[in-house]
């Protein structure tokens, strides 16, 4: 797929030169953006500067609370079929959350990334 910013569109939103439906369904308006950004960094989650995504550390209580987060949002990642990058070590996990075929920040990074949260509160 291309990538493309169309005249008047923000950098930083997701735009395909041929865009699929699906694809499209994904994508956030400046508005919806703003928003969402806003309550993902309420919750801890930060913008990172180098690439249109969104990061967040977790740290529990050891290995196996680690883990079992990690199976959690890893079957809810297969179901969206959508995969965080993540990294982990002992009981911290890092997560990235970006559409790499959109080439940026989606919708289906904020589905995920509340579910995050989610599974993150119930260890």
């Amino acid at each position: 797929m291309d990538f493309v910013l169309p005249p008047g569109r923000s950098p930083g939103l997701c735009y395909l030169k041929n865009p699929t439906p699906s694809s499209q369904s994904h994508w956030l308006t400046a508005e919806e953006r703003n928003q969402v950004l806003l309550d993902l960094k309420a919750s801890g989650w930060s913008e990172l500067g180098e690439r249109d995504a969104i990061y967040k550390e977790f740290n529990f209580k050891n290995f196996n609370q680690a883990f079992g987060f990690m199976t959690r949002v890893a079957l809810q990642a297969e179901k969206m079929n959508h995969h965080p990058e993540w990294f982990n070590v002992y009981s911290k996990v890092q997560i990235t959350l970006i559409s790499h075929d959109c080439g940026g920040l989606t919708k289906r990074d904020v589905k995920l990334a509340q579910f995050i949260d989610k599974a993150a509160a119930s260890v």
